[in-house]
């Protein structure tokens, strides 16, 4: 008969060990809860276990139990802190996937996890490119003129490039939302405190756009709906307070500048 990974010995600490640690990072990098649940739960099957998933917003606990036993046992770790990483997130999310159909031996899985959490970013010019064009679009779709859509595409460029440095330097992520959303709210005001551009109050209501938090955002509104409810506050707060940040940021940068508000514009 063909074997199976449940067939095979699997010591419930090293298991339990690895699927504390695989939540962890699939929290951090932005999966919702129902995500979490449904990959661990299908990797502890494969290993011919049924695990308990607790997830909270810095601590995540899973119960691991045999197959038709009642003992439990439980293994605890931190979340991650990596910042939302789509293509950790989906590489995570196959990674439960081939360990059930490729019955990959739980050394094999380690491996495998080891590396993609290993594997860096996405190149950050491409990303900052990116998002600065994104950003120049949102200008146009709310009016802004070629100029506008220039000067936001540049403080966005700035600002996101401080994001990332200052990220690197494992700067309080409150604080490095706050003081870019003031970098690019500065170049912004000074370039249309020249007159260049005949939409200025566009511009600068879209200069910091880059920075709305809006994966934890959405994350909060599907853990919501799946009923988690604490995780869902807990990600709705951060997203508040980051959304706070940049305001305040902006607020400063238009203070400093002495500009107004942007709807006087």
């Amino acid at each position: 008969m063909t074997s199976t990974i449940s067939d095979q010995s699997v010591d419930i600490d090293q298991l339990g060990e690895f699927l504390s640690e695989y939540t962890s990072w699939l929290w951090g990098c932005g999966a919702t809860c129902e995500r979490i649940d449904k990959n661990v739960s299908r990797i502890a099957s494969a290993y011919g276990y049924v695990a308990d998933i607790t997830t909270m917003p810095r601590h995540i606990t899973v119960a691991l139990k045999p197959i038709g036993n009642q003992s439990l046992r439980s293994f605890g770790n931190a979340t991650a802190r990596c910042g939302i990483n789509y293509d950790m997130n989906a590489s995570l999310s196959a990674l439960s996937w081939t360990i059930k159909d490729r019955k990959l031996s739980l050394v094999q899985s380690r491996e495998r996890f080891n590396q993609i959490i290993s594997k860096p970013y996405t190149n950050g010019c491409a990303i900052s490119l990116l998002t600065s064009l994104a950003n120049a679009s949102f200008c146009r779709l709310f009016g802004g003129d070629a100029v506008a859509m220039a000067i936001v595409f540049g403080a966005t460029l700035a600002g996101y490039f401080c994001k990332q440095r200052l990220l690197a330097l494992h700067l309080d992520v409150r604080a490095v939302f706050f003081m870019c959303a003031f970098i690019s709210t500065i170049l912004c005001a000074g370039a249309i405190t020249f007159g260049w551009s005949g939409t200025p109050g566009v511009a600068l209501a879209t200069c910091v756009l880059y920075l709305i938090p809006g994966v934890p955002y959405l994350n909060a509104a599907g853990d919501m709906i799946g009923q988690h409810y604490v995780c869902a506050f807990g990600r709705l707060m951060d997203a508040v307070v980051l959304t706070a940040m940049l305001s305040a940021g902006l607020c400063l940068g238009l203070y400093i500048m002495n500009i107004g508000t942007v709807w006087e514009l």
